[in-house]
């Protein structure tokens, strides 16, 4: 019988430069969060409509994907989806009337077509999940960035990536569709509360699980790497035993 193959072990991830890490985090969050969120009460607070508001919060994501294109040499995935989400959510805000309820049910579809999103970058080459995780993981230097794509070729990687994004698509789409329903059934003024606790509350929800199945994952892989090298390491040795 001959001995399993043994699976490469997965290299670990270069050093991290602290400055360079810190700077591109402050650009992310400050160009792709902060300041499209500022932008758009502002121009709400000065009668601008929700959705010119929403198109021009946008030019924060663009430009985050300029100076990283400048900067590294490649687009920032994380501010593409940010700005498909602000476009789907201005896209959105056209929809349909302007009652509270309406705003309410339209909220939930930004959610529900985000979650569309994720299911369908799962017939791409590879999943969202797989460019969040580069974002999160890595520090954006050429190393790291190399690091995480050269990931790609374990089996258990890949696998692992799949089932996040399918996990964030399918429970968006079903928050989405409760909250919707509950927009029907609750009174608005209790749905106002509601929908945001159900948001924020889903959101840390995904990401608690999500670091913990990554954790989980990479300890499985570990693991069946160091079976499968003793089982290699015991068959060579029996080999030479029997040769002896």
């Amino acid at each position: 019988m001959s001995a399993p193959e043994a699976q490469p072990e997965r290299p670990g991830p270069p050093a991290r430069k602290g400055g360079a890490a810190a700077l591109g985090w402050i650009l992310t969050i400050g160009l792709n969060v902060v300041a499209p969120i500022i932008t758009y009460h502002q121009l709400r607070d000065h009668g601008w409509s929700e959705f010119g508001a929403l198109l021009i919060s946008s030019a924060w994501p663009v430009l985050d994907s300029a100076i990283s294109l400048a900067w590294r040499r490649k687009i920032d995935e994380f501010a593409v989806v940010t700005l498909v989400f602000l476009v789907i959510t201005a896209v959105v805000s056209l929809i349909g009337a302007h009652s509270a309820r309406a705003l309410l049910i339209k909220d939930s579809g930004v959610t529900g077509l985000f979650g569309l999103l994720c299911l369908a970058t799962l017939l791409a080459p590879r999943p969202l999940m797989f460019y969040f995780g580069r974002k999160f993981a890595t520090d954006g230097t050429p190393a790291s960035t190399a690091w995480w794509n050269g990931l790609w070729q374990y089996e258990g990687f890949r696998r692992t990536m799949i089932v996040m994004t399918a996990v964030w698509g399918v429970v968006y789409l079903v928050e989405a569709g409760v909250r919707i329903a509950l927009a029907f059934v609750v009174d608005t003024d209790t749905m106002v509360v509601v929908s945001p606790v159900m948001i924020y509350t889903v959101l840390g929800c995904l990401g608690v699980w999500t670091a913990m199945y990554g954790k989980r994952s990479q300890a499985e892989g570990e693991r069946r790497a160091a079976e499968a090298a003793a089982a290699e390491a015991g068959a060579g040795a029996g080999a030479g035993a029997g040769a002896a």
